[in-house]
């Protein structure tokens, strides 16, 4: 096998800034936090980091509305703080990504305050404008993302301008050649002082449709779901001329070394596939939040990685993701007793797996009381229960007070349970959560069959998950039980004995497993294969 790209094998770890470390005593989290909390992040095992965005913002969205893409927002420091970044990880072989956020900026952000002041403006068609429907009211009936209408009128010019999530994130006209030229100057920004690449932040939103047709209503929405699903997102999302766009983005980056261009996008697998582009043109991967919906079963999941193993296009590298910044927390989505089962399965199927800060100790869904939200998306469309404060919280370090995330009330509370969950109270013990994913990391690296082997599914019954991973001699086997009652695989048919590298539950790692695996509820093994 050819040798892989740095991407294909590390681990990322993703990191919302505001939570993970405040140095500054504001509450917020900083990049001097971030460099402070690097040694976590080299003993943790993983390979790269990526920064949801810090750019200079009003902060309308947390800083997905940007005002400046070629700055840091004084909150989280300045430039000189973001290279001392880039250097102390790259000291300890750590690559850096960044969040990028083309599709829309602040309508503070000088190319907006220009495009609105007049019809005239030279950046007019930097953004989307359009005149009235006849009745005066939006010229389409597209929703926003966030509730209501996606278009604002703007009474100076007699026009309304689009914005798929807040009015105060108008869309930018991706359609518009010199856009394309202005964010590839960007990239090339911060390509230039050492990003390792980039998470591009609703990347199937890039391009609309040219004639402004309404959506069709979607007849399977459900009621309990944010009012924008009523529609089907035809003409607003997933255009075919996306692509072509893609392809630019990927060939700046690619003009330098060894950088990697990531995608948001939440579609359907056969479509999600798709933005691997022809020959490979497009994102190197299209992130699969597949496991982030799917109903925590084993039959489900081994059917949902069968399928996406199959579509993939030939060369395109496999990736998971199992919790982020807009959803739920894994633990709090399948439960304490599975966390480690979730550790096992994203760190061991194949492809290039992300974690979100926080996994690694277990941290859970907070409760937001109602006079703490922050989350425009919670305020706008309320009592639908898909707020993302929750997943947001202060990364818990000790059992100080505020968790020692900070000396003061943080912007967001911490967990109940900070006492016991926080990197201190789990770095020397043997037995937590920390300690397993430390374990696994360092297996995934140590093994090449986990970062680089094939994968074939174990015909298995009930709740029981199993797998193979393959590379050249070494066959490793990750067995999963699901869910609460014993299950059993038998090993004849795979090896005369196996040893076990790694268990959920307290079995001795270094056993000898011959004939049938047994595995209590909730257990999970990896197990090295001897021949069978």
């Amino acid at each position: 096998m050819a040798e892989l790209a740095w991407w294909q094998t590390a681990v990322i770890y993703q990191i919302y800034p505001r939570s993970f470390q405040d140095s500054d005593g504001d509450g917020v989290g900083d990049l001097p936090g971030v460099i402070a909390r690097l040694p976590h992040l080299a003993e943790l095992g993983v390979g790269a980091i990526w920064l949801s965005p810090i750019y200079p913002s009003p902060m309308a969205d947390f800083g997905y509305d940007v005002s400046d893409y070629t700055d840091i927002h004084p909150l989280f420091g300045t430039l000189d703080d973001f290279d001392a970044l880039i250097a102390a990880a790259h000291a300890r072989g750590l690559r850096v990504l960044l969040d990028f956020v083309p599709n829309h900026s602040s309508d503070r952000h000088p190319w907006f305050e220009d495009s609105r002041s007049s019809r005239d403006s030279a950046k007019r068609d930097w953004y989307i404008w359009r005149d009235p429907a006849p009745d005066g009211g939006p010229p389409t009936n597209w929703l926003s993302e966030f509730g209501g209408s996606a278009w604002t009128f703007e009474p100076g010019s007699g026009q309304y301008y689009y914005h798929a999530f807040l009015d105060a994130q108008p869309d930018l006209n991706w359609r518009n050649p010199a856009v394309r030229a202005a964010m590839a100057d960007v990239l090339r920004f911060w390509l230039r002082r050492g990003v390792d690449g980039f998470r591009v932040d609703v990347i199937w939103h890039l391009i609309k449709d040219d004639l402004f047709r309404d959506n069709p209503p979607n007849p399977a929405a459900d009621p309990a779901r944010p009012p924008h699903e009523r529609l089907v997102p035809l003409y607003t999302a997933d255009r075919p001329e996306v692509h072509e766009v893609i392809a630019e983005l990927r060939r700046v980056v690619d003009a330098f070394e060894d950088r990697v261009l990531i995608g948001e996008i939440y579609l359907p697998l056969e479509r999600l596939v798709t933005y691997y582009g022809p020959d490979l043109s497009g994102v190197h991967l299209p992130f699969n939040f597949a496991l982030l919906s799917a109903p925590w079963n084993a039959q489900r999941i081994a059917a949902l990685v069968e399928d996406y193993e199959a579509m993939l296009p030939a060369g395109g590298w496999p990736n998971w993701v199992l919790g982020n910044h807009d959803k739920p927390r894994v633990a709090s989505r399948v439960g304490p007793d599975q966390t480690r089962i979730a550790a096992l399965l994203l760190l061991t199927l194949r492809g290039t797996p992300t974690i979100y800060y926080g996994e690694e100790i277990g941290m859970r869904e907070v409760a937001i009381p109602p006079d703490r939200v922050r989350d425009p998306f919670e305020k706008n469309v309320p009592g639908i229960g898909v707020g993302r404060d929750g997943c947001r919280t202060p990364m818990p370090w000790s059992g100080e007070p505020f968790g020692g995330f900070s000396t003061v009330e943080p912007w967001l509370p911490l967990g109940p349970d900070v006492a016991s969950c926080n990197v201190a109270a789990q770095r020397h013990d043997h037995a937590s959560l920390l300690s397993f994913y430390r374990r696994l990391l360092a297996l995934r690296r140590a093994r090449p069959a986990l970062s680089r082997g094939a994968y074939r599914l174990v015909a298995a019954d009930g709740d029981l998950l199993a797998y193979l991973r393959l590379d050249g001699d070494e066959r490793l086997l990750v067995a999963l039980n699901l869910g609460p009652e014993p299950a059993r695989l038998d090993l004849t048919a795979l090896a005369a004995e196996g040893r076990v590298l790694l268990r959920t539950l307290s079995t001795p790692h270094g056993d000898t497993v011959r004939g049938v695996l047994e595995l209590a509820g909730n257990d999970g093994a990896l197990i090295e294969l001897s021949a069978a």
